[in-house]
C-alpha cells in the first residue's frame, strides 16, 4: 500500500534509460518506451536514452558517462539480466557500484515469482549507487519492466512516499 505525504513537493528526478539488447533498435524498444513514458507520467524527466549491444565494455562506456554527469540522478537499465553466458549487464554494472541495494533484487524476484513462478530465480535484477546516482537493472521484457515500475520504482522514486524512499536524497544539498 502506497503512503504518500502530499503536502511536500515531489522531487523531479532526471533519469536515463539504457536498453541492452542484441535485437532491439529504437523502433522496437517497447520496454525503454514504457519506462520513459512511466517516468514522465510520474513527473520525472527522461533526459537520456540509449540502446547498447550486450557487451560489457559498451555498457560500461555509456553508464560511466551517465554516472559522471551530476545532472543524472537515476539510471534504469533494461535487458541482459537473465541467466545465460551471453548476458553482460550485471557483470558490466557491478564493478561500477559504490553500494549495492540488496533488497531491490530480492523484492523484484519475490514479485516476479508470484507472476512467473520458479523462473523468477533466473533474473539477476540488481540495484545500487555509483557517484550518488541510483542504478536499477531490470529484465528486458515489458512485463518485467512494468512489474518493477508499478510495484517498486514508482513509489521509491517518489520523494513523498513514506516511511522512506530513494528520491529524498535529491531534495537535500549535495556534499562531495
Amino acid at each position: 500500500m502506497s503512503k504518500a505525504q502530499t503536502d511536500r513537493p515531489a522531487a523531479r528526478l532526471n533519469v536515463a534509460v539504457l536498453t541492452i539488447s542484441e535485437r532491439r533498435g529504437p523502433d522496437e524498444d517497447t520496454s525503454g518506451d514504457y519506462l520513459a513514458s512511466s517516468l514522465s507520467e510520474s513527473g520525472h524527466h527522461c533526459v537520456q536514452r540509449a540502446i547498447s549491444k550486450d557487451n560489457i565494455y559498451a555498457i560500461r562506456a555509456i553508464l560511466s558517462q551517465w554516472i559522471a554527469d551530476p545532472d543524472i540522478h537515476v539510471i534504469l537499465c533494461n535487458g541482459g539480466t537473465g541467466f545465460s553466458h551471453k548476458k553482460s549487464t550485471i557483470a558490466a554494472v557491478t564493478p561500477l557500484l559504490d553500494q549495492v541495494i540488496t533488497g531491490f533484487g530480492e523484492q523484484f524476484r519475490y514479485l516476479s515469482y508470484q507472476d512467473i513462478g520458479s523462473s523468477a530465480l533466473q533474473s539477476d535484477a540488481l540495484a545500487g549507487t555509483a557517484n550518488r546516482t541510483l542504478i536499477f537493472c531490470l529484465p528486458g521484457s515489458g512485463g518485467a519492466c512494468a512489474l518493477a515500475w508499478e510495484n517498486i520504482l514508482k513509489e521509491q522514486l517518489d520523494s513523498r512516499h513514506r516511511p522512506c524512499n530513494f528520491a529524498s536524497q535529491y531534495l537535500e544539498p549535495h556534499s562531495p
